[in-house]
């Protein structure tokens, strides 16, 4: 697995929402699901300028939603989860001893006017979080009366990778409940996690 600093994943990962700040949603029915918020993401273009950064990670993602959309199977060492109920969704890809997973969902805010949606990537290295050079958490704000979502920063807290003790952080979104699950990883093998608690427009710790 590629390793780079933490410094130039997120510059890579701020990158590649640079091209596509607002992404309009397209839905039949009343509300848009979890699946058509993927279907807007993963639809959203990049330029050139993107590719270096965020090419492999969402291409991967981004194929894997296509067969999905028309009912083709995933290579055996593949696996999407897609539960609408919940508005979650998940993509794990096996390599070796690595396992990838791409996570996203959405949370309705309290003014009933807006949703949250979020994007995660992590890997890791037999059970152990390892980093990649597009690992990141990143989130998108909806707005219900002009069906588009527009790139925002993490709401309530900053979602960074690595902590001031040397811990690197990984993410993991609910596909029960509301809360964000952060889990800090340190060299000596320890790890801590705590719970990012959502109150209908940020989360806190």
């Amino acid at each position: 697995m590629k390793r780079l600093s933490l410094a130039f994943i997120l510059i890579c990962l701020t990158l590649s929402v640079a091209a596509q700040d607002v992404i309009k949603v397209n839905y039949k029915g009343a509300r848009p699901t979890i699946s058509d918020f993927v279907t807007a993401f993963v639809s959203s273009q990049h330029n050139d300028e993107e590719e270096e950064c965020f090419d492999e990670s969402f291409n991967a993602i981004k194929q894997t939603w296509i067969q999905h959309l028309k009912g083709l199977p995933l290579e055996e060492n593949e696996k999407l989860t897609v539960d609408e109920k919940n508005g979650y969704v998940l993509y794990e890809s096996r390599q070796d001893e690595y396992v990838g997973k791409w996570e996203m969902c959405y949370w309705n805010e309290a003014d009933g006017k807006h949703k949250l949606f979020a994007y995660n990537v992590s890997w890791f290295k037999n059970g152990k979080y390892s980093p990649g050079q597009f690992d990141g958490l990143i989130f998108y704000r909806y707005n219900n009366a002009t069906k588009k979502m527009t790139y925002c920063d993490a709401p309530g807290f900053d979602a960074v990778m690595g902590s001031d003790d040397g811990a690197m952080i990984s993410y993991a979104l609910p596909r029960s409940g509301k809360d964000i699950i952060a889990t800090y990883w340190y060299d000596d093998g320890k790890k801590k996690q705590k719970t990012l608690k959502w109150n209908g427009r940020r989360f806190s710790f």
